[in-house]
Order: C-alpha cells, then sequence, then structure tokens
C-alpha cells in the first residue's frame, strides 16, 4: 500500500489529502515515497528530477531522507534537483541563505552530485535577474521536467515565495516578500530590519508543471491556512489553492494542520457520525451545539429543533430526544468548566453544597494547599497567558513556583542592552573589572548601532529578561525563592530554525519536576508561537513526564494548558475557565508592564503587531464575550485552559 494513500475526499475538500498522527510519521512516509522513485530508476536511465523546499516542514524529511543513505543504501547518484527560492540578495555562504540550508540539512549528507543541485542565485545583478529566472526555467525543461516537488505552505498561503497575488501562469521571478513572511522570518535575521525583502522564486506555473506534487503543514499555526487552500475555491490570494488544478497533487498533513478541516471541525455536515466511526461523545456534543449556537447567533438554552433540523443536526436530537434535553446538555457542559478557585476550594472555608475541586479531577483534587507549578517558556508568558489566574491561585493560598524556560535573550534589542551599559558606565556601578569592556561596548555601539556578538553581552542581556521577569512575579505575589529560571540550552542555537531539544533539556526539566512535585502543572499549549520556542518547550516537557511514569507525583498530577499572545482555545476545548474581575485585569497588566523590553515594540512582536497587553486584554475579553453570548454569566475577562492527565498528555499531544 502506498504510504501516501490519500483519504477519501469529503464533498467539501477540493484535492486530496492523507493526515498522520505526527509530522514524524508524515514525513517518513513522504521520504518512503520518494525512495521509492528513486530506487524505480537506477543508473543508465534518466535521472530523477527533485523539487526541494526550505523553511522548518521538510526539514524531518530531509533527516529521513539522509538516514535512507546511510541505514539503507539510498544513492541519489542519479538525482537531479531544483530547489524553489531564494533571499535576494543573500550570498549561498549566509547562513540564513537556501543554498546553507540544503547543504546542512540534505546535501552534504549524501551522495548527490554537486554540479546536479540548483538554486536560484541570491547575488545576481540586478539587471541580470531576468536572465537569470528565465535560465533556471530553461534548465528544468532541459533536465525533462520535475518528477516530484515538494511544497511546505506559508502563512500567507505562499507555496514557493509566491505571495498572495501570484497568478497561475507566473514563472521563476523576484517577488516582494509579504510583511507577514518577513516577521515570520525575522527571528532567523536577528529582527526584521535585517530580513530581506524580495526573494527568486519558481513560479506558479512551473510548480503545477510537476508530474507529483506533495505539500507538507505542519501544526495548529497553519490549520486555518490549510482549510483555505482546500476548502476553497482557487484563488491568487492563496497561491497553494493552485495545487487543485493539479491531477497528482496531495496535501500530507500532521493531526494539528488538518484540524480546521470541516471533517474534523463539523464532521456530522459529511453524514451520521457512526459511519464516520465517530459517536456523540462530551465533547462532540459540546462542540455542535456551541458551532450550532454561533450559527443561529442564540444563547444555548434558545436553539430550537428547527435549528438543529436545519443544521443538519438530526443525530444529536435523536439521541437527546429534543432541544430542551439537548441545550441543557450543552449549557451545564459550558457552566461546569467556569470556576473562580482554579486550584480548588480550602475545604474550612466552604459552605454546605458547594464544589471542593471542580472541574479538577487528579487524585489530588480535593488536596488544599496545592503544589502549582506555572511553566513560561519566555519569560513573560506567564503573566501575558495566565496572569489573573496566577494571581487567584497564589491569593487563594496555594504554593505556587513559575518556571522560565529559556533566558528571552534573543527578544532584547542591543539599544536596550546600550542604555543599561550607558547607566553602568556613567553611574559607576559596573566596578573597576568591567569598567573597560562596557566603555569598549558603548563606543562599539555609537559608531555601528549595533554591539559586538560577545557571549557576556548575551548572557547580559538574559539578565535583563530575568530580572523583570521577577518584578513581574512580585506583582503577582511570587517571591524569588519560588522562581526557577532553567535556561534550557536548545534556545542557544543562533539559528531558530535550526533548533531542536536534547537529553540536557529534558534531564533539567526532570530535576524540576523531581523538585516541586507538583499537583497541578500549567503550560503553554499556544503552538502558534511563530519561533518555535513553545512547541519544544511542550517536547520537554512531554519527554520528562515520561521518563517519570510510576513515581508518585505523577499519578496525582494534572496538566492545565494555555493559550495566549498567539491564539486562544476553541470553546468546545476549554475545560477550565477563570474569570477574573476589573481589579485583577488591571493588575495582569501591571505585571505585563514590567517587562518593559517588550513593551511599545517587541524584537519578535509575530503576525499582530500589538502590544502583548493589548493582546491579552482583547483576547480574555473576547472569551468572556463568548461565554456571555451563550447566555452564562457576564464578566469582565476570562482565562481559559485545557486539561490533560499525564497518560492523555503522553497519548495525545502531537508535537
Amino acid at each position: 500500500m502506498n504510504p501516501l494513500t490519500p483519504v477519501v475526499r469529503s464533498r467539501f475538500e477540493h484535492v486530496p489529502l492523507a493526515v498522520f498522527g505526527s509530522s514524524a510519521e508524515a514525513s517518513a512516509a513522504v521520504a518512503r515515497e520518494v525512495a521509492a522513485l528513486i530506487r524505480s530508476r537506477p543508473r543508465g536511465r534518466p535521472p530523477v528530477v527533485l523539487g526541494l523546499a526550505t523553511g522548518s516542514s521538510p526539514v524531518a524529511l530531509y533527516r529521513e531522507l539522509v538516514r535512507l543513505h546511510r541505514e539503507e543504501g539510498l544513492s541519489f547518484a542519479n538525482v537531479i534537483s531544483f530547489n524553489l527560492d531564494e533571499y535576494y540578495p543573500l550570498p549561498p555562504e549566509h547562513p540564513q541563505s537556501y543554498r546553507y540550508f540544503m547543504r546542512k540539512h540534505l546535501f552534504d549528507h549524501i551522495d548527490i552530485d554537486p554540479a546536479n543541485t540548483h538554486l536560484p542565485e541570491g547575488t545576481v545583478p540586478k539587471d541580470g535577474i531576468d536572465a537569470h529566472c528565465r535560465a533556471y526555467e530553461d534548465k528544468i525543461r532541459a533536465a525533462g521536467g520535475i518528477d516530484f516537488q515538494v511544497l511546505g505552505i506559508g502563512r500567507t498561503g505562499h507555496i514557493g515565495f509566491n505571495e498572495p497575488g501570484s497568478p497561475g501562469r507566473s514563472r521563476t521571478r523576484l517577488i516582494a516578500l509579504d510583511p507577514l513572511t518577513r516577521r515570520d522570518a525575522a527571528g532567523d535575521f536577528g529582527g526584521e530590519e535585517q530580513t530581506p525583502r524580495h526573494a527568486l522564486t519558481m513560479g506558479v506555473r512551473t510548480i503545477l508543471e510537476a508530474r507529483r506534487v506533495v505539500l507538507m503543514a505542519w501544526g495548529q499555526h497553519k490549520a486555518a491556512i490549510v482549510r483555505a487552500a482546500i476548502e476553497v475555491d482557487v484563488t491568487a490570494q492563496v497561491t497553494a489553492s493552485y495545487l487543485q488544478e493539479h491531477d497528482n497533487a496531495l496535501f500530507v498533513l500532521d493531526q494539528a494542520a488538518a484540524g480546521s478541516l470541516t471533517r474534523f471541525r463539523a464532521p456530522w455536515l459529511l453524514g451520521p457520525l457512526e459511519e464516520q466511526g465517530l459517536a456523540w461523545d462530551e465533547r462532540m456534543t459540546r462542540r455542535a451545539i456551541l458551532w450550532l449556537a454561533g450559527k443561529c447567533g442564540k444563547a444555548i438554552l434558545k436553539l430550537t429543533d428547527d435549528d438543529y433540523n436545519e443544521a443538519g443536526l438530526q443525530d444529536l436530537l435523536r439521541v437527546h430526544g429534543s432541544a430542551y434535553e439537548a441545550n441543557r446538555t450543552g449549557f451545564y457542559q459550558m457552566q461546569h468548566t467556569i470556576t473562580g478557585w482554579p486550584g480548588g476550594r480550602d475545604p474550612a472555608r466552604t459552605q454546605p453544597g458547594d464544589a471542593l475541586a471542580r472541574p479538577l479531577r487528579a487524585k489530588s483534587a480535593g488536596l488544599f494547599p496545592k503544589r502549582v507549578l506555572v511553566l513560561s517558556p519566555h519569560p513573560d508568558d506567564d503573566v501575558i497567558s495566565m496572569g489573573g489566574t496566577l494571581c487567584r491561585l497564589v491569593d487563594q493560598g496555594h504554593e505556587v513556583h513559575i518556571a522560565y524556560e529559556v533566558s528571552g535573550a534573543n527578544a532584547v534589542s542591543d539599544e536596550t542592552l546600550w542604555r543599561a551599559l550607558l547607566f553602568a558606565r556613567d553611574s559607576g556601578l559596573g566596578g573597576d573589572r568591567h569598567a573597560p569592556a562596557v566603555r569598549a561596548w558603548c563606543d562599539t555601539y555609537e559608531a555601528t548601532g549595533a554591539l559586538p556578538a560577545d557571549a557576556a553581552l548575551r548572557g547580559w542581556k538574559g539578565l535583563v529578561r530575568r530580572h523583570e521577569a521577577t518584578a513581574a512575579a512580585r506583582v503577582c505575589g511570587v517571591g524569588p525563592a519560588r522562581l526557577h529560571f532553567l535556561d534550557l540550552p536548545f534556545y542557544e542555537s543562533a539559528v531558530a530554525r535550526g533548533r531542536h531539544t536534547g537529553p540536557e533539556d529534558v534531564a533539567i526539566m526532570r530535576r524540576l519536576l523531581q523538585e516541586v512535585r507538583p499537583h497541578l502543572i500549567y503550560a503553554a499549549g499556544d503552538l502558534d508561537d511563530p519561533h518555535g520556542t513553545h512547541r519544544l518547550c511542550l517536547h520537554v516537557l512531554r519527554e520528562a513526564i515520561a521518563q517519570s511514569a510510576g513515581e508518585s507525583w505523577v499519578g496525582e498530577t494534572e496538566l492545565w494548558l494555555y493559550r495566549g499572545a498567539w491564539a486562544e482555545w476553541e470553546l468546545d476545548e476549554i475545560d477550565l475557565a477563570v474569570p477574573l474581575s476589573p481589579q485583577e485585569v488591571m493588575r495582569r497588566r501591571r505585571a505585563i508592564f514590567r517587562h518593559e523590553t517588550q513593551k511599545d515594540l517587541a524584537l519578535f512582536p509575530g503576525g499582530d503587531r500589538r502590544e502583548f497587553w493589548q493582546r491579552t486584554e482583547d483576547r480574555s475579553r473576547r472569551m468572556a464575550d463568548a461565554y456571555n453570548n451563550l447566555g452564562l454569566a457576564e464578566y469582565e475577562a476570562i482565562e481559559a485552559f485545557k486539561r490533560f492527565s499525564p497518560e492523555e498528555f503522553l497519548r495525545h499531544v502531537a508535537l
């Protein structure tokens, strides 16, 4: 069986797709198809022509191809490759050039002839660009055309660097990069100002002429654009949608990237759930009722039998008997997510009939006080994403620890540190030992506008973030004795897309878990973070918990994943909703303001240009409005969380 056999296409999908449990499984399947193609054409036959992509999506594919070469004898001696694109102007030896990327991840590790590897040249003179692009097209035709084209998809929906508006007839050319594309790449270049504004790219028509096209997409931050490319009609505003016109194209997705497709978000629209191997369990029932309430613009308890029938939810009525009973089920499910006591109530202060632990479920649910561990990937994620809940846990008497997983040094600008160095120089507080270096660094910045790449300076940038985190935690009532600065080593890689976690990262996290033995763990599940730090930190936590299996504390703990600066949970995914008063919203804002280096304009803000405190307040108010619109109580703001037991976390969280 072909490892890339697509799922049966639904009426909403205009292009075939294959969905895998994880990106690693999907990448291995794509690698097997590529390997089968290469092996079908030994030397003496026409070479295999591969179209290759860069970025984070194909890294695991290239890693598996290298493994197949080393361990299973896969030879690339009869392969010719053409890459999709290259930044312009950028020399091939630049660490962010795609020639450098391909050598690092593939070419230097296989037996491909370097003369058979082709990329657009990022150093071609401006007046020679058109001729260079025509020559690139000629080389592809001379090689016999592309047999297998690998693609990723950008958050603007681009394939290659064919940004929104690219026509379907376009060929290799110079293109101006979309601002969102540049912001997503800013972490690799040390800031948006240093990120190239142009690139050379194969055109849409060039890509569509490949005999086989496979587009790979991983992660929830790609889910919305994947849905647009697959379920919406072909449009130049989403150039990946042009693949709908290809006779042999396939979207290869992990579950997170496929999560917004109708087959997963609203499977009842495809037919009876039992025919799809699904059931009207608690989560599916809530999802359908919330979907219907949003579609009708009604509070849950106002939905009628006609509303259910007209929306194709007759099966749900059959299960519950009437709209009244279905509505009650959905309403109480949402009502039971709300609690003002996220760590559970103090039994000594409860009244008869009060719920001690709702919605907690672990063995320690009735224990008070609890040991709580809040994991903050960057030094400000704790207060940005759950600052109100953090204050509530402290005020209600729980033992709260905060662990900052990376230093955050990358997000401190040279100008910020220069101002601190000026103060140290002019005040004399730097001491005689550091005074010459401080003066030299200040002079360098004033002459060049940049500080030298010095390990000591990077450490001091991390110290700036550490002091900001300490001040913010103090606003929330957490003192220095319960702050843990992990400085996970993976973050120190100079290239964001080249980062990967290792045993040392996991060992640091495991030691922390063994020290705190938490009853509650709050961790970032906000995988839309464009620089990948949240995803890698969650991977470290997952591996540390896996290695801790069997230890007594694991069975007594419960995990709560938060989101914040980049995305929010869908209503049907929420298990805990903590309402905040206006005073608590202001206290959270004060804590966020302690992160002064991230205020006004953060170095890497992602696609949202608002300040982090604005994002946080707008997000939590929208969440409160959503609960209010469902007919529940009206609050100033709500912070939301999704629950996992350790077993569920290990089994279901795909990274």
